[in-house]
């Protein structure tokens, strides 16, 4: 039975859980009382779970032509059609706001952006929060089986700029997908050996926010949100919860799950501190994590001293743990604003760039997780190019060390990853220019376009000198931003691949 259910198309198995998973918002409606929305989403389970099984006879024994096609299509299929059912039940439960408003709401939870437009969280019933947390929950995963799955076979998602892209004959990627792999049989394997991971991890966070001292259900939507990366809260931020500082120290550690893919799946497991060491990802973000808080931290010590407050040791170590805080926060591009995020301009009385956080978001986490932005592999090779070419201009006949695979990095992998931000940086202009067109400042348009295409929807909220937020966006800023969500959660080369004649050949 389970085979058969595996050989359908894959959005129709996508429907089916999250129809599925409907249950779950609405055992806690029905926990909490509020019986309007428990039976919503009930019923909304049951009635789609119904029309699941009638597309699943229907499609049962689908063999699609061209593998790599089929799946890249459900990719978008899955990011642009399935939150038209997630949004069904809000609108249902809500009976106060638009079908576009919970559209937005759903495409930014499945693509694990976080951004909203309910601005106060007393809106939403607690059943609905949680419903955001788990569609975010479930996008998270999706992402990491799909990277794994689907992108790394195509030599997509980041995986292009990896060493092992380069050996082989990039002109046939997509037909050894469809001949050497069994997509259905792949995309199994790797979901039943990840989910356990995933879920484990999850419960993990969930217990230790407990512990911290945070409301269950409060705890329990952080933990999905931190997995996820999406930042989402039910109750405004961190810095209204009771965990406090221990909280906030569970949440950074398993952030730093975003910042590469070894971290979960280490190359070899003979050898895991020695990989996660040479793991340039990983490095990089470790330099980033490092370097740019002390530098913020003597900025505003700086002008704390001018205050008198330079020698408040305790206001101090406030502010440098606030500053560390929201980099690793805005690196992952999961968005957590810090209890502590407002000790740093108390302290010192001056703002911390925002340009800077929305650099970090736009630069991202790792390949095959479930941060979005341009990723860090990526910057990374563009970081050696550079380097190694301004080694050739005061030594023009040296060698470049460091084993093969390292200059495939500086060479192939850079020319690929230079192309990915070109392609990112003229993303960025034409989202720019479609918000200024609906009547956003050149500020304004630059803060959205960056959130929404870097997948950090509370980035809004910090990056200008006045905070922002989706709501006051127009209709069509909106849905401009929902496209730029998906592509910012797709990226640009897979609407390239898409569009390769080579997949469409039969």
């Amino acid at each position: 039975m389970f085979a058969r259910i595996f050989q359908l198309p894959l959005i129709v198995i996508l429907i089916g859980i999250c129809s599925i998973s409907m249950i779950l918002p609405a055992v806690d409606a029905y926990l909490a009382r509020d019986l309007h929305v428990a039976r919503t989403f009930f019923y909304g389970s049951i009635l789609f779970l119904f029309l699941t099984s009638m597309v699943a006879v229907a499609t049962q024994g689908y063999e699609p032509r061209s593998a790599a096609r089929s799946h890249l299509i459900a990719l978008v299929a899955t990011f642009a059609g399935l939150p038209l059912i997630l949004a069904i039940p809000v609108v249902e439960s809500l009976r106060n706001t638009t079908y576009l408003n919970a559209y937005f709401e759903m495409v930014s939870s499945l693509t694990t952006t976080g951004a909203t437009v309910f601005d106060d969280p007393d809106r939403l019933p607690r059943a609905l929060h949680l419903w955001r947390a788990e569609v975010a929950w479930l996008g998270g995963f999706f992402m990491w089986v799909t990277a794994f799955a689907i992108l790394q076979p195509m030599r997509l998602g980041g995986f292009e700029v990896t060493p092992e892209a380069h050996r082989q004959n990039q002109g046939k990627r997509f037909t050894q997908f469809d001949r050497e792999i069994d997509p259905s049989r792949r995309l199994v394997r790797v979901a039943s050996t990840m989910f356990p991971l995933y879920l484990a991890l999850t419960s993990i966070i969930w217990m230790l926010l407990v512990f911290a001292g945070e409301n269950a259900h409060v705890a329990l939507i952080h933990a999905m949100s931190t997995i996820s990366t999406s930042g989402i809260s039910s109750i405004g931020g961190l810095a209204n919860g009771q965990s406090g500082f221990v909280g906030e120290l569970v949440i950074f550690a398993f952030l730093a799950l975003a910042l590469s893919r070894r971290t979960i799946l280490p190359a070899d497991n003979r050898h895991i501190v020695l990989g996660l060491r040479r793991d340039p990802e990983l490095r990089m973000a470790v330099v980033l994590i490092i370097v740019l808080p002390l530098l913020f931290f003597v900025r505003h010590w700086i002008a704390a001293i001018e205050v008198h407050e330079g020698e408040n040791v305790i206001a101090a170590l406030r502010a440098l743990w606030g500053t560390a805080f929201e980099v690793m926060s805005f690196l992952t591009t999961s968005g957590f604003i810090s209890a502590f995020w407002g000790d740093v301009r108390a302290w010192s009385g001056i703002e911390t760039p925002g340009i800077a956080l929305m650099a970090l978001a736009i630069m991202g986490g790792g390949v095959a997780t479930t941060a979005g932005g341009i990723k860090l592999l990526r910057v990374y090779a563009l970081y050696k190019h550079g380097a190694r070419e301004m080694q050739r201009l005061v030594y023009p006949s040296s060698v470049g060390g460091a084993g093969a695979d390292a200059r495939l990095i500086r060479r192939d992998g850079a020319i690929v990853a230079w192309l990915f931000f070109m392609l990112s940086a003229l993303s960025l202009a034409a989202v720019m220019m479609a918000f200024s067109m609906t009547g956003l400042d050149f500020e304004a348009s630059m803060i959205f376009a960056s959130a929404s295409l870097s997948t950090t929807g509370p980035l809004v909220a910090v990056a200008g000198e006045v905070p922002l937020a989706f709501s006051d966006l127009s209709s069509i800023g909106k849905l401009i931003a929902i496209g730029a969500m998906i592509l910012g959660r797709l990226e640009t080369l897979v609407i390239i691949a898409l569009l390769n004649p080579a997949i469409w050949r039969s």
